[in-house]
């Protein structure tokens, strides 16, 4: 029988991580302040596990300004949309594999 805890990406075990990936899925991409209201998270605790999700390729970061005020842009890479839906693909099978 295969172990299905293996197949988890420790990367999204971190419940904003988790967070943050499945609101790039739902959105087409969401700036730093949509993420922190919806999170209802602090700028530097946001702001560390989106650094996290950007070192290993899973987001795409768009710098911008808009009028005179910076606008940072998140959206989830092909990567990052492969690696959450493993992810989730792992979670379904241990929720299977328990009932």
């Amino acid at each position: 029988m295969k172990n299905f805890i293996t197949d988890l990406n420790k990367a999204f075990e971190s419940r904003m991580r988790l967070g943050i990936m499945s609101i790039l899925l739902v959105n087409e991409a969401a700036d730093f302040n949509a993420l922190k209201e919806q999170l209802q998270v602090t700028d530097g605790n946001l702001a560390s596990h989106l650094s996290a999700l950007e070192k290993l390729k899973y987001i795409n970061v768009k710098k911008q300004f808009v009028g005179k005020k910076p606008n940072t842009t998140y959206s989830a890479s092909k990567a990052g949309k492969n690696a959450f839906n493993a992810h989730l693909d792992a979670l379904e099978k241990l929720i299977r594999l328990s009932n």
